[in-house]
Parts: C-alpha cells; structure tokens; sequence
C-alpha cells in the first residue's frame, strides 16, 4: 500500500491577537509645571559646580536649594546636600581675603574732643597722643604730692615726670602750633605749649634746649627741644602736662 502523505495538512496555530487600539489619550503627556527661578538656579549652580570640581579634581559638598517642605501659605526654601567626588589625592585650598586697619591718631583725638563737648574728663581719649620721649619712665605722676622743693604736703602736681638724662629729644604729642616758647619765671624753666585745637593743649617743662618757635606749626612726633633741669627742677627730667580748656588733667590718660 502505498503511503498517506499528510503533508497537504497544516497544523493548528494559536490565535493571532489583533493589537487593540489605543486610547485617545496615549499620545499626550501630563504638562508638567515650570521649574521654579530658584531650582533653575540650583539646577545650573551644581551644574557648574560639578563642572570646576571634574576639573580641578576637588571633593566637594555642594549645598543646593530646593522647594522641599514649602507649602501654600508658608513658602520657604531648605538645603539639600549633594556630593561630588573625585581623586582622593586631590588638594583643596582657600585664600582668604587681607584685612588691613589703618589707625589715624590725629583723627581720634579731634573726634574725642569734639565729643567730649569741652569737658576736661574725655572718654577714649587713651592713645590720642603720642608719648613725648623714646622711652618714658615715670617718676613723680599728677595729682597731690609733697614738694620736693618746699617740703610742704598737699601741693599739685599738674603733671607727670618722665625720667631721663638732660638732653634727651623731646617731640610733639601730636600736629599743633606753638603758643609759648621760652623761660617761664613760675617754675617750669624753659618751657614750650603747643595748642592742637578744640580747646586741647600739651605743655614741655624744665628743658634745657628749645628748638622750635612760638608760631611754629609742628607735626606728631616732630623734635621741639631737649630734656633738662631749668626752673624748679631736682634733676634732668621731663614735666609733661595736658589741659583741656585751660584745666590741667591726668596725662597718662592720653598716651
């Protein structure tokens, strides 16, 4: 017999699915809402951040705003942190910027005078004059003492020694103009005054030289005549007194 050829059938195959058509609203995306300035900004600060830190090879925490925890009534903006990583050999230095202060004495001491509304008792007036000599070392300072010279208690001293061999430089407290030069029969000896203004005034006594005249316009720290022992004087020193409107007060007050 001869054979049955079953290759004219076809065996069954499954169903063909037919794609389902797609709903009307496949093709369109949900708007999304702008992006805010401030996470715009953020966006492009660490955009740029990440850019410098890839190239100088920094480890770097970057501290970005973002809208999290804002509400309706109560915006507000937090901090999110974001690392960015790179060698850990990397180096990471800062320059800090200078801070320079520059200290004017001879403006100080006008506004300290001008505050003080003519008053002997000046508030921050400490540091307003420069000291007189190199090197001051006090011996006999202002207020109530026995005379050296009399011997009598209760005398003022209207103020204070500084002790020093005779002919040591003596200079100007500060920028002024002489008003008196020359011997003073009341005990001060060779005497120099140099008026600074406001009603400001400095006095040298018991020199032995004077190098300036009255007229004179002098500047801080400019040589006005030499220590010495003339007029009431026990020995070489320098007498140094400041008044203000004409009353007589502490000068370590003002240096």
């Amino acid at each position: 017999m001869a054979g049955h050829k079953a290759s004219g059938r076809r065996r069954l195959t499954a169903p063909v699915e037919h794609p389902r058509p797609r709903a009307a609203t496949a093709g369109r995306r949900r708007a999304q809402p702008a992006p805010s300035p401030v996470a715009a900004a953020a966006r492009d600060v660490g955009h740029k951040t990440a850019i410098v830190a890839a190239a100088s090879g920094m480890v770097l925490t970057v501290m970005l705003p973002t809208t999290a925890g804002a509400t309706a009534d109560a915006p507000q903006e937090a901090l999110a942190a974001s690392s960015i990583s790179a060698a850990a050999e990397a180096r990471l230095t800062f320059e800090r910027a200078g801070l320079t202060s520059k200290f004017d004495p001879d403006t100080k001491l006008k506004q300290v005078m001008v505050a003080s509304g003519g008053t002997a008792k000046a508030i921050g007036s400490e540091g307003t004059l420069s000291q007189p000599m190199d090197e001051l070392i006090k011996t006999s300072a202002f207020g109530y003492r026995v005379s050296p010279i009399t011997g009598y208690a209760g005398e003022l001293h209207t103020g204070q020694d500084y002790g020093a061999p005779c002919g040591t430089p003596v200079a100007a407290a500060a920028g002024g103009t002489v008003v008196e030069a020359g011997f003073q029969v009341g005990g001060g000896g060779n005497r120099i005054v140099v008026d600074h203004g406001n009603g400001l005034e400095t006095t040298y006594n018991h020199l032995s030289t004077i190098d300036t005249a009255v007229g004179a316009v002098v500047a801080r720290g400019e040589v006005l005549g030499e220590s010495g022992t003339t007029g009431a004087s026990t020995g070489c020193h320098l007498h140094f007194e400041v008044m203000v409107n004409g009353k007589l007060v502490d000068p370590t007050g003002w240096l």
